[in-house]
């Protein structure tokens, strides 16, 4: 794995003896010595943290960077106030998933848009194609920056007092700037877990302290560091999208259940035209959760049977520690209702499944 990149905490890993695998061109930690079920847990209960430094950063200044933002998202950044983020996607023409992404305003003219690792050159060649439009200058800031998701309904506990913030105005989706052990960076109440929690963007060259101190701090109240199973394990109990299984450059938002996030109505966006299209047409199929009715483990690339004949494959699927039951999702034919039945083939053998509503898990403290 000598051709993989490393994080700024690559080294806080092999320490903690961490299981590390190749992911989005890095060398990561899938779990660290106690499991992926106990991290899974640790998050619900207490609190979990993530490395997730090798997510792209993109910042975008200028007169037109407003302009140029709603122009390649298909959310409406002019809501945003400053301190303020939102989930949105970037589309092809054709109305396909470019990728998914936060926008976050810093200013009137200057706006971070954070990707996914994997999709980062494909996101910085699809912009820069369109920024000669605009009045922007575009930076990739990637490298400079380490990111850290603290989350769990202890965060906030956990966190205060090494932080210079009042965290409490902070609402979901806010952000404010600060210092976190006396690590200047942006503090996000944002996340993947459905949890409370905050993602830090600090200082490459600091992360790695910054790392160390928050679980000297946090470990007393049930922190513990986090891979990237129970990342998706999490992410999957609240149905959130992951690019590459849920999300990719031929299926569209509308048919991915984000048809919250393309507001056809702000103006031009790359992608409008399709997407009204699709809208008008209907979709004819449409991203679904699934359960299994027994024991079984459902993953990316299992069939999907509906009356006997494939009708899909699995997109996302694993155990759910929290509900002791094998879910996942798949683009089902859009008059697929929620409480049919449906099969998942696992090893030759077809497992009854129940078509059903996201999220799977509803008890998390991002909604309360």
């Amino acid at each position: 794995m000598s051709d993989l990149k490393h994080t700024p905490l690559y080294a806080e890993h092999v320490a903690l003896g961490a299981k590390l695998v190749p992911f989005a061109g890095y060398e990561m930690p899938v779990q660290y010595p106690t499991g992926i079920r106990a991290e899974h847990q640790a998050v619900r209960t207490a609190a979990g943290l993530f490395d997730v430094s090798h997510m792209g950063e993109f910042l975008v200044t200028g007169p037109d960077a407003l302009a140029f933002v709603s122009f390649v998202t298909t959310n409406d950044p002019a809501k945003l106030a400053e301190g303020q983020a939102q989930y949105s996607v970037f589309c092809h023409e054709h109305g396909g998933v470019v990728d998914d992404l936060i926008v976050y305003r810093l200013g009137d003219q200057r706006f971070r848009l954070v990707v996914n690792a994997a999709n980062l050159e494909k996101d910085w060649s699809h912009l820069g194609a369109l920024a000669p439009r605009f009045d922007v200058r575009l930076e990739d800031e990637s490298d400079s920056i380490g990111l850290i998701a603290l989350q769990g309904p202890k965060a906030q506990e956990i966190l205060a007092p090494l932080c210079s913030e009042d965290l409490d105005p902070v609402g979901f989706y806010e952000f404010t700037s600060g210092t976190v052990g006396g690590v200047p960076g942006v503090i996000s109440r944002t996340g993947y877990t459905g949890e409370d929690g905050f993602e830090l963007y600090v200082p490459a060259e600091r992360t790695a302290g910054l790392w160390r101190e928050l679980l000297a701090v946090g470990s007393p109240a049930g922190l513990v560091p986090a891979g990237l199973g129970s990342r998706d394990s999490l992410r999957l109990e609240m149905g959130y999208a992951l690019y590459g299984n849920d999300l990719d450059d031929g299926t569209s938002p509308l048919e991915a259940g984000l048809a919250w996030l393309v507001k056809l109505d702000k103006g031009e966006f790359v992608g409008r035209t399709a997407l009204q299209a699709q809208k008008d047409a209907g979709v004819t199929r449409r991203l679904r959760g699934f359960r299994l009715a027994e024991r079984g483990f459902p993953r990316p690339g299992h069939e999907v049977v509906i009356a006997g004949e494939t009708a899909g494959t699995v997109r996302s699927g694993t155990v759910s520690p929290s509900l002791d039951a094998g879910i996942g999702t798949a683009y089902l034919p859009a008059d697929a209702g929620f409480g049919d039945e449906i099969g998942i083939r696992i090893r030759g053998r077809e497992h009854p499944a129940t078509v059903e509503r996201m999220p799977f898990y509803h008890d998390g403290s991002v909604r309360k």
